[in-house]
C-alpha cells in the first residue's frame, strides 16, 4: 500500500505552494525590517505560447500536445537574521508547470541545517498510440517527489545528517506481450500460422504505473586531527500498487497482411495469462568508512559495508496462480558484503604512490523451487546468482623538473559467479563461465599549465581471460568443457560479457589559452575491443572514436562567444550462423555556437544555435550457410535501412532593464526534429500490432515558442 507516502506527498505539495504564495507577502515586512533582517528576493512571472508538433520537444518541459500556452512563475527568497544567526533560503522554479520544483533551506551556520524539497516531473511519450478502434491516446508518467533533511553539528568532533526522500510515480508507458507457437514448454499446441489460423501474436499493452519509492539515509561523522570516521545507514522501500498486467485478448487477431484469423489452439489462453510487473521490495545498507593520516605524507582509507535486499511480495495477492506447492512468495534474499582499503603516500616531493583494493560478495539466499513445470521431462527451478568481485589498483606518479608528470598504473579485476544451480537450465545459451579475470596497465604523461598550454596523453591496455566454459549436460546442471575447440557446435554463440577480450585505448586532452580572451579545449579518444571465443559467430570486435573541441572567446566585458564540435563513432561487427554478417556503425555529430552581449547599459541579448545528427548504418551480408530465403530477402530489400535522428534548435533572448529593480525578457525558440526509424514505421506505414493498434512518431516535427518574463528584485 502507498497510502502514507501518497498522503505525505499531497500534504507537502499544498504546504509548499502555500509557503511559496505567502513568501510574496513578506516583501512589505522585509522592507520595514531591512536594517535588522537583510532580505533579498527575486520574482519572475510571465507566459509562453507555442505552436507545432511537440512530441519530442515537449517530453519533459510540460508542453504536451494539449498545451499551447503556459504560465511562468519562479522566485528566490533569502533572509538573514543577525540577531539569531539564522538564514532562510527559498527557491521555486516553474511553479505553474508540471515541472515545478521548490527548495527550502533554514540553517544556523555552524550548528544545524534543515532542508525541504518538492519536485514534479511529467514525461510525455513522444509516440502516438492508435487503438484498433481508431482512437488516439498518448502515454505519460508523472513523478512527484518530497525530500526532507536535517544536519546537526553536535560538537567539534561529531556531526549527524539525516535525509528522507519519497517519490510517487503514476501513469502508463509502452509495454507489450507476444508469443510464437509451437513451443515445447508452453501449452499452445503445434499451431503454425497458415491461411486459417494464427500461431503467433504481438500485442501492445501499456504498463500501468502507480508506485512509490521511499529512501532514508542517516550518517554520523567523527573528525579529529588524524582520524575521520563515518557510520551510515541507507534504507530503500519500493511499493507497486500494480503487481500484474492482465490482458484481455480476443479469439481472433490479424496476421502480418492484416487478415483476421482465429488464434491457434491454446494461444489465446497463453496470451491472457497475467504478466508480473515490478514487485514490492526493500533493502537495508550499513557501512563504516573513514580515513587516517599515518603521517603528513601517508594516508589510509577504508570502507566496510553490509546490505540486505529482499523481495517477498505475495503471489496470490498479485493474482499469480500456479506457484509450487507450499510456496507463497519468491522469498528473494541477497546479502552483500563490501570491504575497501586504500593507501596514498608521497615518499618524496616528486613521487606519489597509490594502492587500492576492493572486495564485494553478493550471497544469493533465495529459496529454490520448481517454478517452470511443464511435464516430468521439462521442469526446472529458479537460479541463484551469487557473485564475488575482487579488484585492485597500483599507481605511481613522478613529477619531472618543469611541467611534466608521468603516471603508471596497473589494474586487476576478478569475478566469480559461483556454482551453477544444477536444477536450473540454460536453454537458449551456448555456454556459461564461472570465473573471469582482467589485467590492465595504463600510462599517462601530463603537462601542467605553462604559459598557454596544458594537456595529457594516456594509453591503456587490458586483457580478460577466464575459466573453462560450462555447457548444459542435458541431465540437469552443467559440465566443464576441457577443449572448447571441439566441445561446441559450429553455430554456438557466446556472450561478449564472458568471452576473452583484448581492449586498447588512447586518449588525448589539451587546453590552449593563447591570450586572455580565447580558451580552447580539445579531447580525442580511440578504443578497440577484440573478442575471442570458441566460435566465429556472435560479436567479434567493436571500435569507438571520439573527438571534441570547445572554445570560449571573451571579446570584451560585454561580449562573449562560445562554441563546440563533437563527433563520436561506434562500430560493432557480429554475425549469426546461417544468417547475417553485420557491421553496425553509429555516428553522432553535435555542433553548437552561442553568444551573449550588451547593446547598452539596459539592453542584453544572447542566443545559441545547436545541431545534432545521429545515424546508425547496418551494413549486411550473408553467412556462407544462409538459406535461399535469406538470400532472396536481402536481394529484394538491400538489407536494413539506416536509422537517422536529426535535431536543430535556435534560441534567442533579449532583456531590457526597466530600472535597477526590474527587467523584462523576451525568449524565442525554433526547434526542428526529423526521425527516420524503421523499427516504428517505414515509408509512411506505421508499426502495427496483431490487434490493429499502431505506434506512430511523426517523422518531421517543428515547434515555435515565444515567451515573455517580468522580473523584480528587492533587497
Amino acid at each position: 500500500m502507498m497510502t502514507t507516502p501518497s498522503v505525505l506527498s499531497s500534504c507537502a505539495r499544498w504546504t509548499a505552494l502555500f509557503l511559496a504564495s505567502h513568501i510574496v507577502c513578506l516583501q512589505a515586512r522585509a522592507e520595514d525590517e531591512t536594517d535588522s533582517q537583510p532580505v533579498e528576493a527575486t520574482f519572475n512571472f510571465g507566459a509562453s505560447a507555442s505552436t507545432g508538433d511537440r512530441g519530442v520537444y515537449g517530453q519533459y518541459n510540460g508542453l504536451g500536445s494539449d498545451r499551447n500556452v503556459l504560465g511562468l512563475l519562479s522566485l528566490d527568497y533569502h533572509l538573514r537574521k543577525p540577531e539569531t544567526s539564522t538564514w532562510v533560503d527559498f527557491s521555486g522554479d516553474d511553479l505553474l508547470r508540471d515541472t515545478r520544483e521548490m527548495h527550502l533551506v533554514w540553517k544556523h551556520p555552524g550548528e544545524w541545517k534543515f532542508t525541504a524539497d518538492y519536485s514534479e516531473l511529467v514525461r510525455n511519450d513522444p509516440y502516438t498510440i492508435t487503438a484498433n478502434n481508431g482512437v488516439d491516446s498518448e502515454l505519460k508518467t508523472r513523478r512527484t517527489g518530497l525530500g526532507l533533511g536535517f544536519s546537526k553539528i553536535i560538537d567539534s568532533a561529531f556531526q549527524l545528517d539525516v535525509d528522507l526522500k519519497s517519490e510517487n510515480k503514476e501513469g502508463s508507458r509502452l509495454f507489450g506481450i507476444g508469443m510464437n507457437c509451437p513451443t515445447g514448454i508452453a501449452p499452445c499446441g503445434t499451431a503454425n500460422t497458415n491461411s486459417t489460423q494464427l500461431g503467433w501474436a504481438v500485442l501492445m499493452l501499456p504498463e500501468p504505473i502507480h508506485a512509490n519509492h521511499s529512501q532514508i539515509e542517516a550518517r554520523l561523522s567523527y573528525a579529529r586531527e588524524k582520524l575521520h570516521l563515518h557510520v551510515g545507514y541507507y534504507g530503500s522501500i519500493y511499493r507497486n500498487d500494480n503487481s500484474t498486467l492482465n490482458p484481455s485478448v480476443p479469439g481472433s487477431l490479424n496476421n502480418p497482411l492484416g487478415s483476421l484469423l482465429a488464434l491457434g489452439p491454446g494461444l489465446q489462453a497463453l496470451l491472457n495469462q497475467p504478466v508480473a510487473l515490478a514487485p514490492d521490495n526493500q533493502a537495508n545498507h550499513f557501512d563504516v568508512s573513514g580515513n587516517y593520516a599515518f603521517t603528513e605524507r601517508t594516508h589510509g582509507t577504508f570502507k566496510l559495508g553490509y546490505s540486505n535486499a529482499s523481495q517477498n511480495d505475495s503471489f496470490a495477492s498479485a493474482g499469480l496462480a500456479g506457484a509450487p506447492t507450499g510456496i507463497t512468495n519468491l522469498g528473494g534474499n541477497v546479502d552483500t558484503t563490501l570491504v575497501r582499503l586504500g593507501l596514498t603516500s608521497r615518499p618524496s616531493d616528486r613521487l606519489s604512490l597509490l594502492a587500492d583494493w576492493r572486495y564485494e560478495y553478493k550471497d544469493d539466499n533465495t529459496p529454490i523451487a520448481y517454478y517452470n513445470y511443464a511435464s516430468p521431462d521439462i521442469s526446472y527451478t529458479n537460479r541463484r546468482l551469487p557473485n564475488r568481485k575482487d579488484s585492485g589498483k597500483l599507481q605511481a606518479s613522478w613529477q619531472f623538473p618543469g611541467a611534466y608528470k608521468l603516471t603508471v598504473a596497473s589494474d586487476y579485476e576478478a569475478i566469480d559467479r559461483g556454482t551453477f544451480t544444477s536444477s536450473s537450465v540454460i536453454d537458449g545459451v551456448s555456454a556459461l563461465r564461472q570465473r573471469t579475470e582482467e589485467n590492465g596497465v595504463r600510462t599517462e604523461l601530463r603537462r601542467q599549465m605553462n604559459e598557454d598550454f596544458s594537456g595529457s596523453i594516456s594509453l591503456s591496455s587490458s586483457k580478460r581471460t577466464g575459466s573453462n566454459w560450462l555447457r548444459d549436460n542435458g541431465a540437469g546442471g552443467v559440465s566443464e568443457v576441457a577443449n572448447s575447440a571441439t566441445g561446441f557446435l559450429p553455430s554456438a554463440i557466446f556472450t561478449p560479457m564472458l568471452a576473452d577480450r583484448k581492449r586498447d585505448k588512447l586518449r588525448l586532452l589539451g587546453e590552449w589559452q593563447p591570450n586572455k580572451k580565447l580558451t580552447v579545449q580539445l579531447s580525442a579518444e580511440e578504443g578497440k575491443d577484440h573478442f575471442d571465443s570458441p566460435s566465429v559467430y556472435g560479436l567479434q570486435d567493436s571500435r569507438m572514436s571520439q573527438f571534441g573541441i570547445d572554445w570560449v572567446y571573451a571579446e570584451s566585458f560585454n561580449w562573449n562567444f562560445n562554441g563546440y564540435l563533437a563527433q563520436s563513432v561506434q562500430t560493432f561487427n557480429q554475425s549469426r550462423y546461417a544468417g547475417y554478417v553485420m557491421a553496425i556503425e553509429n555516428t553522432n555529430i553535435n555542433v553548437g555556437i552561442g553568444f551573449t552581449g550588451r547593446l547598452s547599459s539596459v539592453v542584453e541579448i544572447g542566443g545559441n544555435l545547436m545541431y545534432s545528427d545521429d545515424k546508425s548504418v547496418h551494413a549486411q551480408k550473408l553467412d556462407a550457410y544462409a538459406g535461399a530465403d535469406s538470400m532472396a530477402l536481402l536481394a529484394a530489400t538491400g538489407g536494413l535501412p539506416d536509422v537517422v535522428y536529426r535535431q536543430t534548435a535556435l534560441k534567442l533572448y533579449g532583456k531590457y532593464a526597466l530600472d535597477k529593480h526590474s527587467d523584462v525578457r523576451l525568449d524565442l525558440v525554433q526547434h526542428r526534429t526529423s526521425v527516420d526509424d524503421w523499427t516504428w514505421g517505414y515509408n509512411g506505414v506505421p508499426f502495427t500490432y496483431s490487434d490493429g493498434s499502431t505506434v506512430v512518431q511523426k517523422p518531421s516535427q517543428t515547434v515555435s515558442l515565444i515567451g515573455i518574463t517580468y522580473s523584480y528584485r528587492f533587497h
